[in-house]
């Protein structure tokens, strides 16, 4: 199957952008090709489409939280710049996506900036927005904008900010791009405001991000931040406050994680006793520290989560399609052969009562004269038989066909619930094409030549991932330098020696 120049065009350029920016990914681009081929035989994928432009190349970082938790300020001043609105109130309910631009001055792009280029996060995120609100789609440019900033500290990553999880007029919408924005996300910032800190202030935050959370195998990614930590500093016990906080999260059966607690340089309240604020620096100025090195760090974790992806994606047609396929082909082919069944039945017993009624087995010899005329002749026998078999295989292509769209539902919350990448629905069509049999043992394009390529990708894997290792691991302590030049005799010896 040809691939699409579309698709073509982009694994070019991304394999152009990752020639100067990591080696051992552009080698993974080949592999992913690998895996186009299999799918797009199984039809799990169309031509248009490539498992390596599901997932971004672009290391991500989420922030998300509550408003009024200081998410903008703290990338104000991760930046260095003023680059999003802050204040008290709700003042940006959409999603911005941050990422590196050349000019100095900052620009603001569309929605469709976004939705329309692949090589960002939320490419085509308009139809999943459509799909949990209807007509909501076409108006991408009230949920997304893009933002570019000439920080150094946005080189090789993306930021995303998010609007807060409190009560919204289009908070379905809201809540499916914040879902897909976490999938896709190396590091989520999750903020939480230390002016409220009980439980009823943080609902929102709590019921859609930390029980989804807690049960993910990635839930590494996420570090807590309990912001804004200077305004309890008149508290009685400002410790408590961050206990509150804590008992919170524990309660949701978050007990586990990374727990910071800050707040913002630039708008920090006035603190008047000397000994306090310098704790509440030093604690801050610590915790500042870990989570700008984890964002430093996300290049790297995102060079290990593609070649994840691979593997997962290479395990996953072999583990979960393949299987999936072949339970609906397998239910497809005891539906087709019962409503064979039935309608041979049927068809026997309807040509059995009527023959019966026009008394044509009177005396149990058949009479029919139609029969006696087929017989006379070969070629009328020979032209009867073919026309009941063109009879006989029009009911059972169609007796297949319903079969097939009674699995299309099937087909869908299988592919949900084993959380299948591909169309699994398209796949089980391409099964049952007329030219298929039922009693095919294997689901279509899935060949030894297929489980091949699977078992070399899955090799890749470990040897990226090994290629991954030597660029930051030396356990043998040796060192790969150039062996120096031998001295020179001392001239004393030299003079000697002549």
């Amino acid at each position: 199957m040809a691939t699409s120049s579309v698709i073509e065009h982009r694994l070019k350029q991304l394999e152009t952008h990752l020639e100067q920016e990591n080696p051992v990914l552009l080698n993974a681009v080949q592999s992913f090709r690998k895996l186009d081929r299999i799918s797009r035989r199984m039809g799990l994928l169309s031509e248009e489409d490539s498992h390596a432009t599901q997932i971004p190349w672009w290391p991500l970082i989420s922030v998300l939280g509550t408003f009024s938790a200081g998410k903008s300020t703290f990338i104000n001043d991760y930046l260095g710049e003023a680059l999003q609105r802050s204040g008290n109130q709700a003042v940006d309910d959409k999603f911005t996506v941050i990422s590196y631009g050349d000019q100095k001055e900052s620009r603001t792009l569309p929605g469709i900036a976004l939705d329309s280029d692949p090589r960002f996060p939320f490419y085509k995120i308009s139809s999943e927005i459509e799909k949990v609100a209807s007509g909501e789609g076409s108006r991408i440019d009230a949920y997304l904008q893009l933002k570019t900033c000439a920080s150094e500290r946005l080189r090789g990553k993306i930021l995303i900010d998010s609007p807060g999880f409190d009560a919204d007029a289009q908070r379905t919408s809201t809540l499916r791009i914040t879902d897909h924005m976490i999938d896709l996300s190396d590091l989520v910032l999750v903020f939480f405001d230390a002016r409220h800190p009980e439980p009823g202030a943080m609902r929102d935050t709590l019921d859609h991000l930390i029980d989804k959370t807690i049960k993910r195998p990635d839930s590494g990614k996420f570090l807590y931040i309990l912001n804004q930590l200077d305004t309890t500093a008149r508290e009685d016990n400002p410790e408590e406050v961050v206990a509150a906080w804590q008992r919170a999260l524990g309660e949701r059966g978050l007990t586990a994680g990374r727990f910071f607690t800050i707040f913002s340089k630039s708008a920090a309240n006035p603190i008047d006793d000397e000994a306090l604020r310098r704790r509440f620096e030093k604690k801050r100025d610590d915790d500042l520290n870990d989570i700008y090195g984890r964002m430093q760090q996300v290049e790297v974790e995102r060079a290990y989560r593609i070649v994840g992806s691979l593997e997962k994606n290479a395990r996953d047609i072999e583990e979960k399609a393949v299987p999936a396929l072949q339970t609906l082909i397998d239910t497809w082919r005891r539906r087709v052969l019962i409503g064979d069944a039935v309608a041979l039945v049927l068809l026997l017993g309807g040509f059995l009562f009527g023959s019966i009624q026009l008394g044509q087995w009177d005396g149990l010899h058949y009479q029919a004269d139609w029969w006696q005329w087929l017989k006379a002749s070969p070629l009328r026998l020979f032209l009867g038989a073919l026309g009941a078999y063109i009879g006989w295989l029009g009911i059972h292509y169609g007796i297949r066909r319903l079969a097939a769209r009674s699995l299309q539902r099937m087909a869908h919350k299988l592919a949900a619930a084993r959380e299948i990448r591909g169309n699994l629905a398209q796949a089980f069509r391409a099964n049952t094409a007329p030219w298929r049999s039922i009693f095919a043992k294997t689901p279509r394009g899935w060949t030894r030549r297929s489980r091949r390529l699977v078992m070399e990708v899955l090799e890749d894997t470990d040897r990226y991932v090994q290629d991954l290792n030597d660029s930051f691991t030396n356990p043998s302590g040796t060192r790969h330098e150039e062996a120096a030049p031998e001295p020179e005799p001392p001239q004393e010896a030299t003079a000697a020696g002549a």
